[in-house]
């Protein structure tokens, strides 16, 4: 017997058949009605009953556990029903739903939406309400916190990875593949010659992301640092810094590697450094291996620029958010070899003798 969407077709012997077979005629033509109106036969989700499939479903095939969509439908109820005033709208939960088998499947959305049961046109609608919403939410959950207790928990924690003291935060520059605009934007075009989308990101020893900040891929991180909100956050500190690899200039609040060390104690440092700004590279393997519709490897984002750009976020937001419910940052972290930074050609008025001076004393007071 085959199942075809709730109607069960066979091939059944009976010896008055003519009311049964009008009976299903019926049945068919009403359930054609539903198929043009819902989806592709499968159970369509706005008739999706999270309570009747099992938490190894749910994780499977929306990446996430039941109690965190759960959680998710509450915080995007409001802005998910204000987006879908028509009359037969779809449910937030099948929103949240959608959008998440979309995020965490790297598959295009006619794809996902066979396999969920609603058209591509809704799959859309879905992934765009839903990518909004979590876009709007990006200041609850990505944010510094300036609280004096929190900055000295931030501090310890990142003490505890490799002794290097005084860390606000790990900084890092990466790479989102998206297709290339309609328009001849070069903009969007990276050093190695393919189109991206920029994201500067800073998380800290947990791997939290402390900020998230898109742009243009063709622009250089140097430039895309100095553009950002987080440097003018960042002018105003007094104590601490971020951690920066070779590609940033050093600043007395962005230390950076030693280019040539010469004694055991810049070494160490170096040893130090590395160690624990590896954290930012491995959150963001983690966010890309949880959201997959993020890996280059399984092809590129097939939106313009902006709307790359908010999936992007949306999933930065995802990711803080899972961790704030209690879910492990690096599960899922791929194990990629890391790409090692060109080292920055540094011009005369880029340097800046205060923070050369306050990296020095800084080895030769807890490296030495």
């Amino acid at each position: 017997m085959r199942q075809t969407g709730y109607v069960y077709v066979g091939c059944v012997l009976f010896t008055n058949a003519a009311p049964l077979l009008q009976s299903m005629a019926i049945s068919i033509a009403i359930l054609d009605c539903d198929l043009l109106l819902h989806g592709r036969g499968h159970k369509t989700l706005d008739r999706f009953d999270l309570d009747s499939v099992s938490d190894n479903f749910l994780l499977t095939q929306f990446g996430f556990p039941r109690h965190f969509i759960l959680y998710l439908v509450e915080i995007l109820r409001e802005a998910l029903c204000r987006r879908t005033q028509r009359s037969r709208a779809i449910s937030p939960e099948v929103q949240v739903l959608a959008a998440l088998g979309f995020y965490t499947s790297g598959s295009f959305q006619t794809s996902m939406g066979d396999t969920i049961g609603i058209s591509q046109a809704s799959m859309s609608r879905c992934v765009s309400n839903v990518t909004k919403a979590l876009v709007e939410k990006a200041p609850q959950f990505i944010t510094f916190n300036n609280d004096p207790t929190s900055i000295d928990q931030t501090v310890q924690e990142f003490q505890r990875v490799a002794a290097f003291p005084g860390v606000l935060g790990v900084l890092d520059c990466v790479q989102v593949t998206i297709k290339a605009p309609n328009s001849e934007d070069f903009s969007f075009v990276n050093k190695k010659g393919f189109h991206s989308v920029g994201c500067q990101l800073v998380c800290n020893a947990r791997g939290l992301l402390l900020s998230a900040e898109t742009w243009p891929g063709g622009l250089k991180d140097t430039e895309i640092l100095e553009r950002s909100a987080l440097f003018k956050q960042m002018q105003d500190v007094e104590e601490g810094w971020l951690l920066g690899d070779r590609r940033y200039p050093l600043r007395k609040w962005l230390m950076t590697p030693v280019d040539n060390p010469e004694s055991p104690a810049e070494l160490q440092y170096n040893l130090a450094h590395t160690a624990t700004h590896e954290i930012v590279d491995r959150t963001f393997r983690a966010i890309q291996t949880r959201f997959r519709c993020l890996d280059g490897t399984k092809g590129y984002l097939q939106y313009s620029p902006e709307k790359s750009s908010a999936i992007l976020l949306a999933c930065c937001v995802l990711h803080n958010a899972s961790l704030q419910s209690g879910l492990d940052a690096w599960t899922l972290e791929r194990t990629d070899p890391l790409e090692q930074p060109e080292s920055l050609e540094q011009r005369p008025e880029d340097r800046d003798s205060q923070a050369e001076n306050l990296r020095k004393e800084l080895i030769l007071k807890h490296f030495s």
